[in-house]
């Protein structure tokens, strides 16, 4: 049967039997297909009446119908014996299992919970039976002796290719048929898809403008494509122009509407907008990604969008099920990972801990660098109690060898490491705590760099960086962190912490207070008062329990910094505040127990302390003040109170066994009773077992450490405790090894205990080990960064190291340093006459040093100096020794014999300042002589130095002379040889004359060839001559540059050397060849062959 198409193109006739035909209206087609296929089969119609009426019901979306069509003209052929026909229906059914595939999810979640899809066929299945479909296709084609291929089947392979992500079969599919048809829509749209997908963005571009520009009503619209390409070439207007003329062309289509909402979405998070500005945007987008779901809600990129906006709205069941949506429809893994991410967050959110592992394991496992996948990973290994499991996924994500730029994982990291965990030890933590600091260095500085590129450029910093830089909590975990190692540091984190806090509207009060102490520990008590007044009326507007418990600290705190600033009364008045609301406060009323004792009055204190202590006697605190105020005024009860303090109380308390060894030790050393020699030894090992004790409860103690060091120091052990050493020998080994162990010691300690203490010890030891210079830097140490230069003791001990210095080099240097350091003492404790006798003997000593010194070594000035220093040091040391005093703390006989001493020392006085007067009176005229010998060698210096200058003088202008007159000779000469050359210049034109007149004639008359020969071997000697003459001229150019410019005629004088050179060869008879030259003259050579 025949069938035919009609023109109008919107209906087709089919003719049954040849006698009836039956049009079928291709508008208003019927969704159930069965009246079409019977007349299909009676009709027995051509293939493209099948494709035609099957691509017609897809178009309409009838795509089951479609299908259904499509099978019946597979079967409809086969039963005709025509399937070499078949080829074409077989594309159509691939096409149409991709057209389902478009819509089948990719997996299917056996355990959703909101988006269940049970039943439905996968993208994998349907792609399978499209390859298969082709397959097919081409078999028939070969069957039928057709061929395989053909544009339809490149196509249809090429798409299916493409949906399978198999870009490079793709890509050689669609340019087989570009290759024939440049202009196929279909090929170029899916190479472009192609390139888009290999970032060539340029290319894919190009082709995505040459396809609207061949069919600008194409579906899918190529505007999306450009807006993209655009859009990824950061062309952000045009692409979003370019998505709105998509969606005026076709309004109904998704893509565009999708685009555009992700678009006026982001922008409502830039900074350069107000804040309606972004909200109006936020709105439009939402709308738009709405419509796009709506429009196909089996976009796993709209579904994605979309759950975005309902996880911020909180609605967590509908976003699992957007969430579940994108996982099971995304055919890109990036969708997947970010279904996965949003799934796991929304259960997250609904506390479904367990599930949301789940969902972040498979998104890290697919996109392990996925910043907010590992952020998220993290979370929950946290809430598992799995620290370190987090601080691994954490670390990884950050660091090489694929580090992720992330501020966000970086505070997580960093805030992780800051904090100890179990089982890790000391050592770790510290190591821990130190990345922990570089780590928020590394956020606090692109934080930095953030704001510095904001402040340059109109658009604001980061978000991120903008909300990590109003996060208070970092700043005060950043304080933490610095806080015992960098103050300044730990004040700069604070008061950030205290800005972002004042911007919220409401200051933290204890900020304030941090920032008060830290000032107030830094010794700036002003701006301390001012902080802890602001933190104490801020805490006054708190909620009463909050309020008073900030208000109590803070005003003890003021109350100190008054303390502090020797505002006594205002310290009082505010410890009678506190201890009015809190009669129990312990500390305040230690503070004013301690502000007591510096205004000299002890008794006052001492009734506090004991008031206190009937309230609070098991106070370990208040024990261990009590405890350092006796020591202060009544050693033997203090001794009593420590050891009833260790008895009845707290055994173990590490205070008061250090006291207790303190005491013991120190009463036994300053035990001088023979007869008491065991039980000083049992003290001293009583002492030191205290110590021992307290370093075991507290490792870390370094007063118990320093008091072991200093019973090592003086080997409380052994010589101390009254064992005497085998030699002098033995001794000096014993004191040296016992020093150094100190030394190793009291370094440890030194890096845990800021106190002067510390090095004044060591000083001590170096002193015994006779390291001098060392010994005076530990004690200058002390002196000035923790006693101001006002310590006495160290005063002296300094005193003691120079004068040991000078006693052992000879040099009154170190002499006069001693004696400085004596005074500066004397001048702070000017009754203490242990301090004057030890001046006066330094004087002594330093005049005992100048008169021992040769006069080559000393000066008159510091002689006398020195002399008059020995009689103050006579004066002193009378006036001591005539002291009747009961308790003196020298002895006078000593002092007696020292003054004797002086005086006969002091009657050699004149006898050396009479050597000392000669030595350098004979060393000044010494000097003097050599002076003047100097004087008179500079003098003859100078004078064989002028004449010899002057004899210079006279050959320069001698010379100078000389060269004028070989000038002017030379000028003489060179007008001579221009007159001789005008001359000469006349002859020449003259002959050249001549010679010209009797080449006119020879011309005249024959021209035979002897003739010829003749009139050649004149121009030949003419030639010779004028080559003579040449070289006249050349010598004539060594004095008169006008004629080397007026004649350039080297360059011919050199041709004519030539000539000679061939000359020479063709009589000694070699072969020679013919030379053909570009010249005004032929040569001598070129005339005998040419003869």
């Amino acid at each position: 049967m025949d069938d035919s198409t009609n023109g109008t193109g919107r209906s087709i006739d089919i003719e049954l039997g040849g006698q009836e035909v039956i049009t079928i209206d291709l508008d208003n087609l019927d969704p159930n297909p069965d009246d079409v296929l019977d007349l299909l089969k009676e009709g027995q119609c051509r293939v493209s009446v099948w494709t035609r009426l099957a691509g017609e019901y897809w178009r309409r979306g009838y795509l089951s119908a479609a299908e259904r069509i499509s099978h019946s003209a597979i079967e409809s052929l086969t039963a005709n014996g025509t399937t070499a026909q078949s080829p074409p229906i077989y594309a159509l059914l691939a096409n149409i299992q991709i057209a389902h595939a478009q819509k089948a999810p990719k997996v299917v979640l056996s355990d959703a919970r909101e988006d269940k899809l049970t039943g439905a066929r996968s993208k994998e299945e349907y792609y399978r039976e499209a390859a298969q479909y082709l397959n097919a296709g081409e078999r028939a084609a070969a069957e039928g002796g057709e061929g395989i291929g053909g544009t339809l089947a490149f196509l249809t392979r090429g798409i299916q290719q493409l949906a399978t992500r198999s870009m490079d079969d793709a890509m050689r599919s669609f340019e087989g048929v570009l290759a024939e048809k440049p202009t196929n829509i279909v090929a170029l749209l899916g190479k472009a898809r192609i390139l888009y997908a290999r970032r060539s963005y340029p290319q894919a571009l190009k082709l995505f403008q040459q396809v609207l520009q061949l069919n600008p009503s194409c579906v899918p619209d190529s505007r999306i494509g450009i807006g993209l390409c655009l859009w990824a070439m950061d062309h952000k207007a045009k692409a979003k122009a370019a998505w709105q003329r998509s969606l005026e062309v076709n309004p109904s289509e998704w893509a565009a509407q999708l685009l555009l909402g992700l678009e006026s979405i982001n922008a409502s998070k830039t900074g350069d907008q107000t804040e309606q500005e972004r909200a109006q945007a936020f709105l439009i987008g939402t709308k738009y990604i709405e419509k796009a779901f709506n429009a196909n809600q089996k976009s796993a990129a709209a579904a994605n969008a979309l759950c975005e906006l309902f996880l911020r709205k909180h609605n967590l069941k509908r976003a699992l099920k957007l969430a579940e949506r994108t996982i099971q429809f995304a055919d890109t893994l990036s969708l997947l990972t970010e279904g996965n991410l949003r799934a796991a967050r929304a259960l997250h959110a609904e506390g479904s801990i367990k599930e949301a592992t789940k969902y972040y394991t498979v998104a890290t496992e697919g996109q392990p660098n996925h910043v907010l996948g590992a952020i998220g990973m993290a979370q929950m290994q946290m809430l598992n109690d799995e620290v370190a499991a987090a601080i691994h996924t954490l670390d990884t994500l950050i660091q090489p060898p694929n580090p992720q730029r992330s501020v966000e994982a970086s505070v997580i990291l960093a805030s992780l490491r800051a904090h100890p965990r179990p089982g890790v030890s000391s050592a770790d933590v510290a190591q821990e705590k130190l990345k922990a600091r570089e780590l928020f260095d590394r956020v606090t500085k692109s934080i930095e760099l953030d704001d510095a590129r904001a402040n340059g450029h109109a658009n604001s910093s980061s978000r991120a960086s903008s909300a990590l830089n109003d996060d208070m909590e970092m700043h005060i975990e950043i304080a933490r962190l610095w806080q015992e190692e960098n103050v300044e540091r730990t004040t700069k984190a604070f008061r950030d912490a205290a800005r972002v806090s004042e911007a919220s509207g409401q200051a933290d009060p204890r900020l304030l207070n941090n920032l008060g102490a830290l000032q107030h520990m830094e010794g700036n008590l002003d701006e301390a008062q001012s902080m802890y007044e602001d933190a104490l009326t801020k805490a006054t507007t708190l909620s009463a329990e909050d309020g008073e418990a900030m208000s109590t600290s803070i005003l003890y705190n003021l109350a100190r910094v008054y303390e502090d600033s020797e505002d006594h009364a205002m310290a009082k008045g505010a410890y009678d505040k506190l201890l009015a609301r809190h009669p129990e406060y312990v500390d305040a009323k230690i503070r004013q127990a301690q502000m007591l004792v510096s205004l000299g009055q002890p008794n006052e204190a001492h009734e506090l302390l004991k008031e206190a202590l009937i309230t609070q006697s098991t106070n370990l605190n208040l024990r261990a003040f009590y405890t350092s105020f006796l020591l202060q005024h009544n050693v033997k009860g203090a001794k009593d109170f420590v050891f009833a303090t260790l008895k009845d109380h707290e055994r173990h308390d590490v205070y008061s066994l250090c006291a207790a060894g303190w005491i013991l030790y120190t009463q036994s050393r300053d035990s001088r009773d023979p007869k008491m020699v065991e039980e000083r030894k049992r003290n001293f090992q009583r002492a030191v077992e205290a110590y021992h004790k307290a370093l075991g409860l507290d490792p870390l103690c370094a007063v118990a450490a320093q008091g072991l060091a200093i019973a090592v120091a003086e080997d409380a052990l052994g010589m101390l405790s009254g064992q005497l050493p085998a030699s002098a020998a033995d001794e000096t080994q014993l004191r040296l090894k016992n020093s150094r162990e100190a030394l190793d010691v009291f370094a440890k300690i030194r890096e845990t205990l800021n106190d002067g203490s510390v090095y004044v010890n060591m000083g001590h030891c170096y002193y015994a080990r006779e390291e001098f210079d060392r010994a005076i830097e530990s004690y200058e140490t002390a002196s000035v960064k923790f006693y101001s230069g006002k310590n006495v003791p160290v005063m002296m001990c300094l005193c003691r190291s120079w004068y040991a210095k000078a006693t052992k080099e000879q040099t009154s240097v170190a002499m006069n340093t001693a004696l400085k350091y004596a005074q500066t003492a004397l001048h702070l404790h000017p009754s203490d006459k242990a301090i004057m006798y030890n001046i006066a003997m330094i004087q002594q000593k330093a005049a005992e040093l100048m008169f021992g010194l040769g006069p080559a070594k000393r000066t008159l000035k510091d002689l006398e100096w020195a002399i008059v220093q020995a009689n103050h040091a006579q004066r002193v040391f009378g006036s001591l020794a005539a002291d009747k005093s009961p308790f003196l703390p020298y002895n006078v006989e000593l002092a007696d014999q020292r003054r004797r001493y002086g005086d006969s020392m002091l009657r050699r006085a004149d006898e050396h300042l009479t050597a000392q007067k000669e030595f350098e009176a004979e060393a000044e005229a010494r000097l003097e002589a050599a002076r003047q010998k100097r004087q008179e060698d500079k003098q003859r210096q100078e004078a064989l130095e002028r004449a010899k200058m002057e004899e210079l003088r006279i050959e320069a202008e001698k010379l100078v002379e000389e060269r004028r007159i070989a000038r002017e000779q030379a000028l003489e000469w060179t007008r001579e040889v221009q007159m001789e050359s005008d001359e000469e210049k006349e002859r020449k034109e003259e002959r050249k004359a001549k010679r010209s007149s009797k080449k006119v004639k020879v011309e005249g008359e024959s021209g035979d060839e002897g003739g010829g020969s003749s009139e050649l071997k004149k121009k030949r000697k003419g030639k010779l001559r004028r080559s003579g003459e040449q070289g006249g001229e050349d010598n004539e150019q060594l004095f008169s540059d006008e004629e080397m410019e007026s004649k350039p005629t080297k360059k011919r004088g050199a041709k004519k050397r030539m000539v000679r050179d061939d000359e020479d060869q063709e009589a000694a008879g070699g072969p020679r060849k013919k030379q053909f030259k570009s010249k005004e003259y032929i040569s001598d050579t070129d005339e005998e062959e040419m003869s």
